[in-house]
């Protein structure tokens, strides 16, 4: 007899699994309590709603009754979602890399009863396939060895267990004042951007080959590296990639938005899936690029993912949701992807000019259908032939319009409506990104108002948040992630709102996060609390991957709130753990994408810009609207001299401006062209 206990669960993943065959548990006291007194293995089993492999294997596997027999009477099989449990995810993935060079999802990894990994790995076949061994060989092969070689499974767990703990001890002799010397040059920072460049798919934009990731922290270096050196080569990688990303099938040409990344060189094909930080990361960048160029373009892919992400993500209280499946009735892409002949039916005359735009063909452009994929950009396809570029922009608007409510009746991927909480932090930072940009004030807005929900839902009364939010519950200890990008939401709402409220509680977040997730020698960060028990190691995270790490953010974030607060200690620690990496970050800048800006930034020094006046915000609007990476921004209407910044700062009702540097201010200046003339 089976019982699966997860239907009581908040998680869209977990809860797909809620009828599976296998007696599933979630992580927590009642399974890992249950493997010890059984004296049985456990195998935890990780993944994510929008996860195309872990839907396969599911139906596979884990749906067929023989299959589940097998995992009941031999495991403790635990079943936890990554989004909802990044600390245990980052264990048990950096032990299956350990034990075969690769990892992935689903990831399956198989524990003593005291959760120390021996064995695992990540998509199991249900028959021997791809060289590796079918599912059910698995499962009997590591039950045999669990109960016939018992010594020399613990002792595997106990030396993969010292190897998590031995990779993590890094942060513990301190670098001196010579290496700092050597790393803030602008020869590393422009090593840096070379070595970005090394890697640059120069025909399709983008790094490296399939499988492509938008890598938004590298094109973001390449930006600002020529806003500083008016390096061409930099510019031209960094626009050509997200050109390159808004035309093709990564991102959705009817409804907006990105995908998570592409299978193929060309950015056609991706992988459907839909996640918030991607979107919000990309917001970021392509504000950045709108800021250098003024090409229109670009704030038309910032409106039309902010709309997406309202229209499909955003909860009726305010939050933003976690993801869009990759899957509709059972097959990838499906909601996206088009036949010939079906835009033929709707577009009648429009079609065959539509068709010739998005590369739609008969014999289709992917897997015998068509993913819409803009070959040459509007302007020059309207020109080759022959056609007005406004009446045909409006014409593909108007087809486009006619597409998006067709595909709107069809069955739709399934949403993951969890709301986290450094992704919901992230998404308010690219809101206030895009309304630097572009002054619309909806962006700003919306902002404010995530911001309001997640601390009506998501802050405890002690100070401390929880990570996860659902049906009116929140849950789990918020990990270093969350609260590294709650601060940084919490410094770009001050910057483009003028509230010094956000940065007292960017201020107190920072306490709370140095109080309980610093390491022993007070460098780094892990990314758990010191009350955290269910884990067998507190890991550090330190590389920027799909999101940026929760490390770098902080030490971003400590060296601009030591300038607000004049807080030396921060500042030097901030130095201290940046310096830490120095080489690496220099050889490897796309692994440490947001430590290298921190180099970069240090490099050319920070402009502390000060706004004071009766009525400061369109100045403020016009301020932001310039690209200046390297900046801290403060404006206030009344006298205030709780900030040093602001300290003897006269308000009168012409605005002033002051461009200091190291608290030393230039003469205010009353034009606010000129001002920006000096920057």
């Amino acid at each position: 007899m089976h019982t699966n206990h997860l239907i009581n669960e908040s998680s869209p993943y977990l809860l797909q699994h809620a009828h599976n065959p296998v007696n599933w548990y979630p992580w927590g006291e009642e399974a890992l309590t249950k493997a010890k007194e059984e004296n049985k293995p456990i195998l935890i089993s990780i993944g994510y709603a929008a996860c195309h492999w872990c839907h396969v294997m599911e139906k596979e596997s884990f749906e067929d009754e023989t299959t589940a027999a097998l995992m009941n009477e031999h495991f403790i099989n635990i079943k936890v979602d990554r989004e909802e449990r990044p600390d245990l995810d980052h264990i048990y993935m950096d032990a299956v890399q350990a034990i075969s060079g690769s990892g992935g999802w689903p990831l399956n990894v198989f524990l003593t009863p005291e959760c120390k990994p021996f064995f695992g790995g990540t998509y199991f076949p249900p028959v021997n396939a791809f060289n590796r061994l079918s599912w059910k060989e698995i499962i009997n092969n590591v039950s045999t060895a669990f109960k016939e070689k018992k010594d020399e499974i613990e002792s595997q767990a106990e030396n993969l267990t010292q190897h998590l703990l031995k990779a993590n001890a890094f942060g513990i002799a301190k670098q001196t004042k010579d290496e700092k010397a050597s790393l803030f040059t602008k020869q590393n920072e422009e090593v840096i951007a070379e070595n970005i460049l090394k890697n640059a798919d120069t025909q399709w934009g983008g790094f490296g080959n399939a499988p492509k990731f938008p890598q938004t922290s590298s094109i973001q270096y390449l930006l600002r590296n020529y806003h500083f050196t008016k390096n061409e080569t930099a510019l031209r990688q960094g626009l050509l990639s997200l050109d390159k990303m808004m035309y093709g099938g990564l991102y959705d040409q009817l409804g907006g938005g990105f995908a998570r990344y592409s299978t193929d060189a060309k950015w056609l094909a991706p992988h459907f899936e839909k996640m918030l930080y991607d979107n919000a990361l990309l917001i970021n960048v392509f504000s950045e690029a709108y800021q250098v160029t003024k090409n229109s373009l670009y704030s038309n892919i910032i409106q039309q993912t902010i709309d997406f992400i309202i229209r499909e993500m955003q909860s009726e209280e305010g939050g933003f949701y976690s993801a869009l499946d990759a899957d509709s009735e059972g097959v990838e892409g499906k909601f996206y992807i088009w036949s010939k002949s079906e835009i033929e039916e709707l577009l009648q005359n429009d079609a065959a000019i539509y068709c010739d735009y998005y590369n739609v063909t008969n014999e289709g452009n992917w897997e015998h259908t068509n993913i819409l994929w803009v070959q040459k950009p509007l302007a020059i396809f309207a020109n080759e032939n022959n056609i007005n570029e406004q009446d045909f922009f409006a014409k593909i608007e108007a087809c486009n319009k006619k597409l998006l409510h067709a595909r709107s009746q069809r069955i739709r991927p399934l949403l993951d409506d969890k709301i986290l909480l450094g992704w919901n932090a992230l998404t308010v930072t690219a809101l206030c990104k895009a309304y630097a940009a572009t002054s619309n004030e909806n962006y700003k807005q919306l902002a404010i108002n995530n911001m309001q929900f997640l601390q009506d839902k998501l802050q405890n009364k002690d100070g401390s948040w929880q990570h996860t939010y659902k049906n009116g519950v929140a849950k789990i200890s918020a990990f270093l992630d969350d609260y590294a990008f709650l601060i940084q939401a919490f410094i770009h709402l001050q910057e483009v709102t003028g509230n010094s409220n956000y940065l007292l509680n960017a201020k107190q977040i920072t306490d709370f996060v140095l109080e309980n997730f610093s390491d022993e020698e007070a460098i780094f960060f892990y990314f758990t609390n010191q009350h955290q028990t269910d884990i067998i190691v507190r890991k550090k995270e330190v590389y920027d991957g799909a999101t940026p790490s929760g490390n770098a953010v902080m030490a971003l974030n400590l060296y601009y709130l030591s300038i607000i607060f004049n807080n030396v200690d921060w500042k030097l620690r901030a130095e201290e753990m940046v310096k830490f990496f120095g080489e690496a970050i220099t050889k490897y800048p796309t692994s440490f994408g947001v430590w290298a800006s921190f180099v970069q930034q240090n490099v050319y020094g920070i402009n502390e810009i000060i706004v004071t006046g009766k009525n400061f915000t369109e100045s403020l609007s016009l301020i932001l609207q310039a690209f200046i990476p390297n900046k801290i921004l403060q404006a206030t209407n009344v006298e205030n001299n709780t900030f040093p910044l602001l300290e003897f700062k006269v308000v009168k009702d012409q605005n002033s401006f002051y461009l200091c540097k190291d608290y030393t201010c230039k003469e205010p200046m009353f034009n606010l062209k000129e001002f920006l003339a000096n920057m």
